[in-house]
């Protein structure tokens, strides 16, 4: 009854519009359909309003969730770990020297270990195939804290705070400056094809994305119907002029500090200061940047701190959206 009322208010009454997610894994935003994506936001946004008055409904009361982190986090681990206590459940952090993930013990066998004891299972790491591997073979709904390849929950706070700012999403401008085929590239790529928003990587030519990932995404662009496009260049002004959003992450990822010299050199004439940001032509233009960031690299004091910069609700969205998904995969629908 708790989660049609949600479904009766999100689809006009009708709850038959509503997508079942029960039992799914969340992996990459590749495997949803426009309409689960959006159905999600919509959800996360109703669970915000709620938390908002402290109307909170145990939606998942009884669950257990494991939360296997290889890399520090400090959004995703607070995320997972608050939506699950305000839903009613309980979260189990286990760090990488907490279990024998792939080390004592195969992950398919961990996998199935904790998929008999948890009702879903968080995974934050370093390789894709890692969380597909866990997915494969846990029998509860594994979800994406962050690969290699793939930040999925960050493409759902991320537009879930542009819509709360700039309305509907479709034909929206977003502009990625930096690394282009990092995870966060990626995944801002699939999320805007999805979604119906005007995608632009920009960064040199060496780290743009595999051009058989700009078709992949461009494909899915032209079957979601929702009008958004891809595209990639090398200039920076030439990219950002008419952003709605100018998107920038680290230079370097966690595991890659070695590359530091070596990324500062090449992202240098990337960097969003403030003569990129005014470069757009537009005075409403947004700055978005999934944090840590690393003021004085690929963002300036003065655009982190910018009336139009909301990195903050950026954060705080990660909570609304990952609770989305925990209730809709493993709630009480």
């Amino acid at each position: 009854m708790r989660i049609y009322l949600i479904r009766n208010q999100l689809n006009g009454g009708d709850l038959k519009m509503a997508p079942n997610l029960r039992g799914r894994s969340f992996l990459t935003l590749r495997d949803f359909t426009r309409q689960e994506i959006e159905f999600l936001l919509n959800m996360a946004s109703d669970l915000k309003a709620k938390k908002r008055v402290r109307n909170l409904n145990p939606l998942l009361k009884g669950r257990n969730i494991a939360l296997i982190f290889e890399k520090a986090s400090t959004r995703t681990r607070c995320a997972f770990t608050v939506a699950a206590i305000d839903e009613g459940g309980h979260a189990e952090y286990l760090g990488k020297n907490d279990i024998h993930l792939g080390a004592k013990e195969d992950t398919k066998d961990t996998a199935r270990v904790l998929g008999r004891m948890f009702d879903g299972i968080q995974f934050r790491g370093f390789e894709h195939s890692t969380v597909e591997e866990l997915a494969r073979y846990a029998g509860v709904p594994v979800w994406n804290g962050l690969t290699d390849e793939y930040h999925p929950t960050q493409i759902l706070a991320d537009m879930l705070t542009i819509r709360e700012h700039l309305g509907d999403l479709r034909g929206k401008k977003l502009v990625f400056v930096g690394d282009a085929r990092n995870n966060m590239g990626n995944s801002l790529m699939i999320g805007c094809a999805k979604l119906g928003l005007h995608y632009v990587g920009c960064a040199p030519e060496s780290l743009l994305p595999a051009p058989e990932r700009v078709e992949e995404c461009k494909k899915i662009a032209e079957d979601s119907a929702a009008g958004g496009s891809i595209a990639m260049v090398t200039d920076p002004r030439e990219a950002v002029r008419g952003a709605d959003i100018i998107y920038t992450d680290v230079w370097y990822s966690m595991g890659e500090e070695e590359k530091a010299s070596e990324r500062r050199a090449l992202l240098s004439p990337y960097q969003v200061n403030m003569s990129l940001f005014e470069a757009t032509g537009k005075a409403g233009t947004l700055f978005m940047h999934c944090l840590p960031a690393y003021k004085g690299n690929e963002v300036t004091e003065d655009v982190f701190e910018h009336p139009r910069s909301i990195v903050f609700d950026e954060a705080e969205n990660r909570l609304h959206t990952i609770k989305a998904v925990m209730v809709a995969t493993i709630g009480d629908v």
